[in-house]
């Protein structure tokens, strides 16, 4: 496959322009492969282009009327010489099912034996469904018709119904980016419902269709709260119709945008008891999505580099929207303590980028860009501007931009305009240093001088910061704001305690000056702001991760403030950097068990520290449950698990599945229990997720059998769908098994740049990323990550994740140095 190059999309874009898409499925008559039609309606001028198609068999192509060599086609292009004039253009060819999340993924419930399909187009997927001219600034209306076995329902962009039994026919849909077509097919429960005169659907497995049903009216409300908020804040109405939202399995993202026909990964349809902080990432990525349908779907970027804006603006407004309009106002104590910690960890890597693309020359190219800065330091970007030049000339020009582009395309060059016109005034200055520039500034306190000090990085430019500063004034901390425009600015703090920007109004390091932190073990108790709180943790994790913290401080923290800790949010991120999983996780932070210089002692005092939380816990609350999951991450006695596991559980709680399957990973993670066990475990509820618990115990096992079963899969010799292959690199690196694992790390290195030829895309890139040997922490590890980084055969997008992965390792070893 030949990645668009962004001169080739230039050229097509001045050469043709398409006015519709007819395109018919038939998923009714093999498993593996579909039929796809495509007749394509286009107008051009006289010159030479490609289309893009990626067939198991291509069988016609038809120009005009007249027939073309199939033969012709050249990895995933074929060539078109046009004259100038209208057009027709229909193509037949057989696809393939896929397993691995994109394209048209086909999905075994080994729950009841039902199978599912879902459409995946991004970011170059649509031509493995229909033939098309893929890139996302030329926008068409889409016609399908669908053939799907008689038991199964069918959704798409647009309106559709079935016509006969198992065959559906839909409406014309809006104009679409390629990248935006989606179809669901499969034997879902749906749930109705109709919001201001927009039609609601719900949809998901029939394994799972129960707890949608319990679950509907949290959903519908937030979306319809949603709705109503993003009318008034946008003065724009939604512009598609119908608004479909579908539950599907082993889906990669958290979601996809489609117009009309949004994808949500089907984990978000709780099977068991969940914290806040899960209820919490479920309502703004509903809201986040509904956002894009605005900014991204009704505006779409002209070229892949500047998708960032699409992610930082659904960021921003998701976020907002969900805290003001819904039942979960804790939403930026949630965003904080996920989400940024996400972005600064991306921010220090050494691929950071600037916000804003820089004409990326390919579209994969672009796709490597798109991470925690594209999203979360982007949305603090978005949120600083709206402080600054106020809401209504910050969404004056958003709805100025909205109706300008309808339907059409835009650049960031647009945007800033349309908000200049409304009053923001010059922006460059803003522009060149907050998304045109790498890396972020740090923020020290220096009490000698009375000043707040920033510091750039070096050979960037400094940014300007409007933060808030907390200083503790007896038993209360007062705000004090603070403009740095210059690199100091004076400050009144004598010798309180301080945080700095504990309402994150700016995006910046920051860390604790010696007579905070000297405080916080005695002060963690008392606090119950939850954004001071979770400024403190951001902080804490943060630091150690650029190694300015020793872990063990960092781990006295965790001690001192968890028994006290009212948000579960936090509690949730806190069990899940102190727990004893070893995660490949490049989202935030690293893991403190893998650093701290006593992990077994480490685990007994953080055990302790979730105990007591979960003692003093109400029954039944998201809290205890945070807390219990603590309790469990932690836990180094078998026989305490065990206990558990045979319904010693605190009232309040429920021996569900998947607590009940956190319980077998840490006796699988503490060499407690064996295959058949594993077996008799499954055997008791066999769903995709117990599967893929099962999966990861399966790798964790210390033994070769284990490690030979999970390499097989990680090369390909045996096959495995995107979601196992996840569970699987992530159980099989497991502390305490160095002698086991040596062999296997030099493995990872000599065949990971082979497994381009079994996968592709995010598939590819998220299993290297998952196999990585990351309780390898030696210079050999990062040797070889360099060497193979080097290898000119490398995917780029596997490329990136390794480069990070390395990066992981460097800063864990640097961190296990500060503590020793």
């Amino acid at each position: 496959m030949q990645s668009l190059k962004l001169a080739e999309a230039r050229d097509r874009f001045d050469l043709l322009s398409p006015v519709g898409y007819d395109v018919t499925l038939d998923l009714a008559t093999d498993p593996s492969t579909f039929g796809s039609r495509t007749r394509i309606s286009f107008r051009s001028a006289a010159g030479s282009t490609f289309l893009d198609v990626r067939p198991v068999d291509l069988q016609h192509v038809e120009l005009d009327g007249a027939a073309l060599d199939p033969a012709r086609l050249d990895r995933g292009r074929y060539p078109l010489d046009l004259d100038a004039g209208d057009h027709e253009l229909v193509v037949d060819a057989t696809m393939r099912f896929r397993n691995d999340g994109e394209g048209l993924h086909r999905s075994h419930d080994p729950a009841d034996g039902r199978e599912y399909v879902y459409g995946m187009s991004f970011m170059d997927a649509a031509p493995t469904v229909f033939a098309c001219f893929d890139q996302p600034d030329l926008k068409a209306p889409y016609t399908f018709h669908v053939t799907a076995p008689h038991d199964w329902t069918v959704a798409a962009n647009a309106n559709g119904k079935e016509v006969a039994p198992g065959h559906w026919e839909f409406e014309e849909s809006a104009p679409l980016a390629t990248y935006f077509v989606s179809l669901l097919a499969g034997p879902y429960r749906a749930v109705e419902d109709e919001h201001d005169g927009i039609p609601l659907r719900l949809f998901a497995r029939q394994s799972l269709g129960g707890h949608l049903e319990e679950q509907a009216e949290d959903i519908l409300s937030v979306t319809r709260q949603s709705f109503d908020e993003m009318h008034r804040l946008f003065g724009v109405r939604y512009a598609f119709g119908k608004y479909d939202q579908a539950f599907v399995p082993e889906f990669n993202a958290g979601a996809m945008e489609n117009p009309g026909l949004v994808t949500f990964r089907d984990l978000y349809v709780f099977s068991s008891r969940v914290t806040r902080a899960q209820q919490v990432t479920r309502a703004t990525t509903i809201a986040h999505e509904m956002a894009h349908q605005w900014f991204g779907n009704l505006v779409t970027p002209r070229w892949w580099d500047d998708l960032w804006l699409n992610e930082s603006f659904a960021e921003y407004i998701g976020t907002r929207v969900t805290a003001a309009a819904t039942d979960y106002a804790d939403a930026w104590a949630w965003a904080s303590l996920t989400r940024k910690n996400w972005g600064l960890a991306a921010d220090t890597r050494p691929s950071t980028h600037p916000v804003a693309g820089n004409g990326a020359i390919d579209a994969l190219s672009a796709l490597q860009d798109f991470d925690g800065i594209s999203y979360a330091k982007g949305a603090a970007t978005l949120r600083q501007l709206a402080a600054r030049v106020g809401d209504d000339v910050f969404l004056g020009g958003v709805r100025d931009h909205f109706e300008r582009h309808r339907f059409g395309n835009a650049t960031m060059d647009d945007l800033f305009a349309s908000w200049e016109q409304a009053g923001a005034g010059e922006l460059s200055s803003w522009t060149q240093a907050w998304l045109r520039t790498s890396g972020m500034d740090s923020l020290v306190l220096d009490r000698t001088g009375g000043e707040v000090v920033r510091h750039a990085p070096q050979g960037e430019i400094a940014r300007p910061h409007a933060i808030d500063i907390a200083v503790l004034s007896g038993h209360e901390w007062r705000l004090q704001p603070v403009q740095l425009s210059d690199d100091r600015a004076a400050v009144d703090v004598g010798g309180a305690p301080v945080l700095l920007d504990p309402l994150e109004r700016t995006w910046a390091e920051v860390g604790f000056d010696e007579t905070t932190l000297a405080a916080l073990d005695d002060l963690l108790p008392t606090m119950t702001d939850p954004m001071l709180c979770a400024s403190v943790w951001n902080a804490m994790r943060n630091s150690v991760h650029q190694a300015a913290l020793p872990p063990s401080r960092a781990l006295s923290l965790m001690c001192a403030g968890i028994p006290s800790e009212e948000q579960d949010t936090a509690l949730t991120a806190l069990a899940h950097w102190g727990d004893a999983e070893q995660r490949r996780d490049l989202s935030g932070s690293g893991k403190l068990l893998a650093v701290v210089a006593d992990p077994a002692g480490a685990a007994g005092r953080l055990h302790d520290a979730f105990g007591r939380r979960l003692g003093t816990a109400a029954s039944g609350s998201g809290t205890q449950l945070a807390a219990l999951h603590g309790l469990i991450g932690t836990a180094t006695s078998t026989a305490e698990l065990r206990a558990m596991l045979d319904g010693a559980l605190p009232d309040g709680t429920l021996l569900d599945q998947d607590l009940r399957w956190r319980l077998v990973k840490r006796l699988t993670a503490l060499d407690a229990i064996d295959r058949a066990f594993l077996a008799g475990q499954l055997d008791q509820g066999h769903t995709d997720s117990a599967v893929n618990a099962w999966s990861w115990c399966m790798a964790a096992l210390a033994d070769e059998e284990a490690k030979a079963w999970a390499w097989e899969r990680f090369t390909g010799a045996v096959e495995a769908n995107n979601y196992e292959l996840e569970m699987i690199g992530l159980g099989m690196w497991q502390p305490g098994q160095a002698s086991l694992l040596a062999p296997y790390s030099e493995r990872y290195f000599a065949d990971v740049v082979g497994t381009g030829r079994v996968r592709s895309g995010w598939a590819l890139a998220a299993t290297g990323q998952f196999f990585y040997p990351i309780t390898a922490l030696s210079e050999e590890t990062l040797a070889s990550t360099a060497r193979v980084c080097a290898d000119p055969a490398i995917d780029p997008g596997l490329r990136r994740r390794l480069v990070d992965c390395g990066d992981e390792v460097r800063r864990r070893i640097a961190a296990r140095k500060v503590d020793s």
